[in-house]
């Protein structure tokens, strides 16, 4: 019975209406022709100057990823990363969250290298790396905004950096908690080379802290881009603010309930701008119109997987669903 929800969870329709209705409460309470004026407002030349920004950022995330990778020994040519990450991006404009163009990526990476237990791993490690990086920039947010909300703004904020908290503490728990030494032996063969892969990461810690720092360095230029394009609106908000609101925005668009987040990020916007006195609309429209660099940019970057790996990246991408629960994704054995 649970497996059958879960399957029912991962259907794509079940994503795009929870995205829909999440955007249709919003749109029914906000005024429509604010939002529609805000959109139009954006030229054109500045949306293909964030586009090729947004692209271009994500060739760092391609170095970062490579990089995170070969820590663990799992060794892809610049070309492969790129195929791998850029359908990667592809998936998440179809899939629940970025989780799902992770596992597109990862997917893709098992075809081509043999070292599945290192390629699992480093892409857990980079993607916690991404998650540290935008814990980061809040952080550097909230040094840089004392003062500049009042005592019951301020303990919303507190209260929604003690849940993020108490998440990642109750996974950590839970992972403690794992009885490794009872799991079948096929697993455990498969845990052993996630082992050696940890070692061999863990023996550079340097170039963990480079991994870190292209991270902090990407989701900076990430929100730079948000900024920009919600200035586009007339959404005029300090940048320092743009630092706190939208990595919190973009964690809470991890939840794999809509499709690529479509829905969650907008009402997240919304509520965390609200405290800075930003128009409910125009919050609206800058997440639509960060949206549409996402789903044009994840277009574009399919394309140039396409283009790299020919129809053996078509047909992973269109397997994904089959592939998460196959043993085709399952670093053992």
């Amino acid at each position: 019975m649970k497996a059958r929800v879960a399957e029912s969870l991962r259907h794509p329709w079940v994503r795009i209406a929870g995205s829909l209705l999440i955007l249709g409460l919003l749109l029914a309470f906000l005024p429509l022709h604010k939002i529609g004026a805000a959109l139009r407002r954006i030229p054109l030349g500045v949306w293909l100057w964030i586009l090729t920004g947004y692209l271009t950022t994500h060739v760092l995330g391609v170095l970062k990823w490579r990089l995170t990778l070969h820590l663990s020994n799992a060794r892809l040519t610049f070309a492969q990363a790129l195929r791998c990450y850029f359908a990667g991006l592809f998936g998440t404009v179809f899939l629940p969250s970025v989780v799902g163009g992770d596992i597109v990526r990862m997917g893709l990476a098992f075809r081509i290298e043999r070292n599945r237990a290192g390629v699992l791993l480093g892409s857990l490690v980079d993607r916690l790396l991404d998650t540290i990086s935008l814990a980061v920039v809040a952080g550097i947010g909230v040094l840089l905004l004392p003062g500049a909300l009042d005592p019951r703004h301020r303990r919303a904020f507190i209260a929604l950096a003690v849940v993020f908290t108490m998440a990642f503490a109750g996974l950590f728990v839970l992972l403690k908690a794992v009885p490794w030494r009872r799991l079948p032996f096929k697993l455990r063969r498969g845990l052993v080379k996630v082992r050696w892969a940890w070692r061999s990461m863990a023996s550079m810690p340097h170039y963990v802290l480079v991994s870190l720092l292209l991270g902090i360095i990407i989701q900076t230029n990430l929100v730079a881009l948000a900024a920009w394009i919600a200035g586009a609106c007339g959404l005029h908000v300090p940048f320092r603010v743009w630092l706190l609101v939208w990595p919190l925005a973009k964690l809470l668009a991890l939840v794999p309930l809509t499709l690529g987040g479509l829905g969650i990020r907008e009402a997240g916007l919304v509520a965390l701008l609200a405290p800075f006195g930003a128009p409910a609309a125009l919050a609206v429209a800058a997440g639509l119109a960060w949206e549409s660099i996402i789903i044009a940019g994840g277009l574009v970057a399919g394309l140039i997987s396409f283009l790299i790996g020919g129809t053996d990246f078509a047909r992973s991408v269109l397997k994904v669903d089959r592939l998460r629960s196959s043993e085709e994704l399952t670093p053992i054995g």
